[in-house]
């Protein structure tokens, strides 16, 4: 058997551990494991993102970390791990905050000076990407107009978006009565309490308290600003109820919102939105419960300047790869949205803004890497949509026009959200290239701004006719409870099948949970054990007749996670144990998967 795994505070004594239990394991047993943790340079960043390689541990080593710390004191800066990304990627907390540049070139300094890091970057800041506009427009343009609308009615001949889930990953949503009716529950994502602005960090209330702010909070010299209820406004154009005789109608407003909260106050950190990404597609994160949900089309109104970062490219490589549509703003600085991220990450449906003559809006971003454009508003009207009234804390329920790619990122999303409606056997890249076959000509000039304006009739019949694709499949998780006795080998509860989500609880010092699985030859096995912020629950691994493969120590708050691989020429049985090793006891989730 082969195991891997990564513990903050134990790397190098764990490492000496897993030679040893190599050397003691049964033959068709290698250890391969690890216990895990969790051009404009804008507000700048005050983290790291860091992932080192898997031959040298999640964590740095000794000497890893001595060559971190001496790269920190010539940047002037001290670095304190914050958490682990989704990904297994490190991210670091520095001590003061730096411009991108500045970031970029101490995440140079530790690329060049320890090999075993595979990629550094900073944890950028990203914003949401709308322009406001306060007038109030009582007519939605942008689904009907004939020179600078999407056709959206006579697409909802064919679809209305039931049936789909479309994940708004921005400051999270109000509970706006035309929203209600389609939203789902959703997730906090924000592990920075000045950022979150609601006095926690990560948890299942995705909505928005609102992100105002000071002048020179965001650093010095910026300015102040209301709170924009940016989430409510995007989610509002994706998918507010319609035929209720009151409010606005989104693009497919059958379609389901979830909301993942990732932007507050100052924007919202790179690591936090990829893992919303991964887990808007119903990837496992480490400490919190699984998406029941997976999203089909996510949707990005959010970015900053430099280059599509591994962490966000990884993200959205995870979510295709889960058959869901990536839709990006393609950025409102009126430049090349090459510099734009994560508009320059790959496999992404880029939309530039489009105002009610059809051509390009004078803000939006243009350029080689834009798939098509939509309505985002400009001066002749905004695009209306579902808003709150506060100015800094939530209030009343209201509508008002803002203009962006923010906008006309969910007019697209709407759109695919029809189209997997119509046909949800179409595959990211299907959609996305009928996006582009059907979209219509420019009525006006709009260089830059890819194949066209978006059609939602044309995008719509030309899903129903698409030819027939093996989806990916989703993957559904079974649950699996706790059942005593299981306090010896001999009564171990067994396992039957992965993946498998194991609930259970420690009740005493001495209470002993096992599980049996069979690992066919060759098969792996990844077991990720997490626990209550209180307790600090151990992880071990036996062999059939009880000898250790594996086995570490819990630590209080802390997440395990150990992947063991039959290495032999036959199957293999394997006990994994869950006890208390430090802390209170109580409830832990102990997730299993190949």
């Amino acid at each position: 058997m082969t195991v891997s795994s990564v513990h903050p505070h134990r790397r190098i004594s764990l490492a000496l551990a897993c030679s040893a239990l190599m050397a003691a394991a049964p033959a068709a047993l290698a250890f391969q494991g690890a216990a895990s943790v969790a051009e404009q340079d804008g507000p700048g960043t005050d983290r790291l993102i860091i992932k080192y390689s898997k031959a040298s541990g999640l964590m740095p080593s000794t000497r890893g970390k001595q060559l971190a710390d001496n790269a920190g004191r010539r940047h002037g800066v001290q670095l304190n791990h914050w958490r682990q990304t989704a990904a297994g990627a490190q991210v670091f907390k520095l001590s003061r905050r730096m411009g991108h540049v500045e970031a970029e070139s101490l995440a140079a300094s530790l690329r060049s000076a320890d090999a075993t890091i595979e990629y550094a970057e900073p944890d950028r800041l990203l914003q949401p990407l709308f322009v406001p506009n306060d007038a109030l427009y009582s007519q939605q343009w942008a689904l009907f107009d004939a020179t600078g609308g999407v056709r959206a009615p006579a697409a909802w001949d064919r679809a209305t978006g039931a049936g789909v889930t479309v994940a708004v990953i921005d400051t999270g949503v109000r509970p706006h009565v035309d929203l209600a009716p389609n939203l789902l529950s959703g997730y906090d994502f924000i592990t920075d309490t000045l950022v979150s602005a609601d006095g926690n960090g990560r948890d299942a209330d995705a909505q928005d308290p609102g992100d105002a702010v000071a002048a020179g909070f965001c650093g010095t010299g910026t300015a102040a600003s209301r709170s924009s209820w940016h989430g409510t406004h995007v989610a509002g154009i994706v998918a507010a109820a319609a035929g209720n005789a009151a409010g606005v109608a989104g693009v497919a407003f059958n379609a389901r919102v979830l909301p993942l909260r990732t932007l507050g106050r100052c924007g919202g950190y790179t690591s936090d939105i990829a893992d919303a990404i991964a887990w808007a597609v119903g990837t496992p994160v480490a400490g919190l419960p699984n998406n029941g949900t997976p999203a089909r089309v996510i949707n990005l109104s959010l970015g900053g300047i430099g280059g599509c970062g591994t962490t966000t490219q990884n993200a959205i490589n995870t979510a295709r790869a889960a058959g869901a549509v990536v839709v990006v703003a393609a950025g409102n600085s009126a430049i090349d949205a090459t510099r734009a991220t994560p508009a320059n990450c790959s496999g992404v449906v880029v939309v530039a803004a489009t105002g009610k003559s059809g051509g390009k809006a004078s803000y939006s971003n243009y350029g080689s890497n834009v798939s098509l454009a939509a309505p985002g508003g400009d001066s002749a009207g905004g695009i209306l949509s579902t808003l709150n009234t506060g100015t800094s804390v939530p209030a009343a329920d209201s509508y008002a026009a803002y203009m962006g790619t923010s906008m006309a990122t969910p007019v697209v999303s709407g759109v695919a959200a029809l189209m997997l409606s119509a046909n949800p056997k179409l595959t990211p890249d299907q959609v996305a290239s009928l996006l582009k076959s059907t979209a219509r000509a420019f009525p006006a000039t709009c260089s830059g701004c890819g194949a066209g304006i978006v059609d939602a009739s044309a995008a719509v019949a030309a899903a129903v006719g698409a030819p027939t694709v093996t989806p990916v499949p989703v993957v559904t998780v079974a649950t699996l409870k706790e059942v005593e006795p299981n306090n010896t080998l001999a009564t171990a509860q067994v396992v039957a099948s992965l993946p498998v989500n194991v609930s259970g609880s420690v009740a005493s010092n001495s209470d002993l949970d096992h599980y049996r699985v069979t690992l066919a030859a060759g098969q792996s096995i990844t077991a990720t054990l997490t626990a209550g912020s209180n307790s600090g629950f151990g992880l071990a691994a036996l062999s059939s007749s009880g000898q250790t493969i594996y086995s570490a120590t819990g630590v209080v708050g802390r997440s395990q996670q150990v992947t063991i691989r039959n290495s032999g020429s036959s199957a293999t049985t394997l006990v994994l144990r869950v006890l208390r090793s430090t802390g209170t006891t109580g409830a832990y989730a102990l997730a299993l998967k190949n």
